[in-house]
């Protein structure tokens, strides 16, 4: 009995040793790594406009749609999209055997109706003259009342037929200019020098009245046209200047003016269509997407940092945080737009905290930052 007591006041002491020095162990602080040669920044408020974007597509500020206004068999089409054009350049041909056809018969009535005018004249002219003597025959006596009134009114009838030829002969003279106007409608011209935007139609194809054929944008300034809500219409003034951003040209906005708001709204959607004009851009170009970025009511803050604290990691954004003791750890964060050399943040960090620059990839967490003075 005596020895199994000491053996168990043996192993008792020995654990209380091993226990001990574990604790000793343990309660050894751990001194974080430094780094030095950083520099930091505070995030802070910045007071910006509260806005509204509004998306639309580059346009140039003049185009028109050119679109068959006479039947007929497309015999070629010249131009390809993407294709420059000058202005009263042939672009369509169709075919015009009908429109010639009735140039022809028309060309035949106006030549029939001058001849009738002809006859119609010379039977007046006649009956005038014969009215004239009968005049002076009734004077005389020499004829009765009865052959008299009988001459006169084949006078009448003659200047009646006279100015029934001469209105025959100008409607056969209008058909006419209206046949050549419909056979000149068989050749489609560009109406000003530009480029051709779309092309509705091959060779083989039969054109009927009203069907667009080819798309044609002018040569010159651009404009961007977006659908802008009702309620934005107060802040929105003819002239008025308007950052648009074009993101395939540029991470810079360009400055736009208001052009026009088409009066007008979308019943569906309750949204005014705006014209923005833009200024000339090295690679800007008709059908590009771009926002436009209007003043939606007052000011409102926002947090923002320093673009150069930013790391990357994948898709998602983050910033190296301080704490009381300088303690660095990575805190990621939603991005919102820049502002010069700044960036605002929608969610992730408050104003105030701070934050490293210019990180590059090193490993900060858990590390103690000195800062560089």
């Amino acid at each position: 009995m005596t020895s199994l007591s000491n053996r168990l006041a043996i192993f008792f002491t020995a654990a209380s040793f091993v226990l001990g020095g574990c604790a000793d162990k343990s309660s050894t602080p751990i001194t974080p790594a430094v780094v030095t040669g950083l520099a930091v920044s505070r995030s802070s408020l910045m007071q910006l406009p509260n806005t509204v974007d509004a998306v639309g597509t580059v346009h140039a500020r003049e185009s028109a749609v050119l679109s068959a206004q006479v039947m007929g068999r497309v015999l070629s089409v010249g131009v390809h999209e993407g294709d420059p054009v000058r202005a009263r350049q042939a672009l369509i041909i169709l075919d015009d055997a009908q429109a010639r056809s009735d140039v022809a018969r028309a060309q035949a009535e106006v030549a029939a109706s001058d001849q009738q005018v002809k006859v119609a004249a010379s039977q007046a002219s006649l009956a005038q003259s014969t009215l004239v003597r009968y005049k002076l025959l009734r004077d005389s006596k020499s004829v009765s009342p009865q052959e008299f009134d009988e001459v006169e009114r084949r006078a009448q009838a003659a200047t009646a037929a006279l100015e029934a030829a001469r209105s025959q002969g100008q409607a056969a003279q209008a058909a006419e200019s209206g046949a050549r106007t419909a056979a000149g409608y068989s050749r489609l011209m560009s109406p000003f020098a530009g480029v051709v935007v779309a092309r509705h139609v091959d060779p083989g194809a039969m054109a009927t009245p009203g069907m667009p054929l080819l798309e044609v944008e002018r040569t010159g300034p651009l404009q961007l046209q977006a659908a802008v809500d009702e309620s934005l219409l107060g802040s929105l003034k003819q002239g008025g200047a308007v950052p648009v951003q074009i993101s395939a040209i540029s991470s810079q906005p360009i400055q736009g003016k208001v052009a026009e708001v088409v009066p007008a709204a979308d019943p569906a959607s309750r949204t005014f269509l705006v014209k923005i004009n833009l200024p000339a851009v090295a690679g800007l170009r008709s059908g590009m997407f771009g926002t436009a970025r209007m003043s939606g009511g007052t000011d409102h803050p926002v947090v923002v940092v320093p673009q150069s604290s930013l790391v990357t990691h994948g898709s998602m954004n983050g910033v190296w945080v301080l704490d009381a003791n300088g303690i660095a750890s990575l805190r990621y964060i939603t991005l919102g737009g820049k502002h010069e050399t700044n960036i605002e943040v929608l969610s992730g960090l408050s104003a105030g905290e701070t934050v490293v620059l210019s990180p590059g990839d090193r490993e900060l967490g858990g590390k103690r930052i000195e800062v560089q003075q």
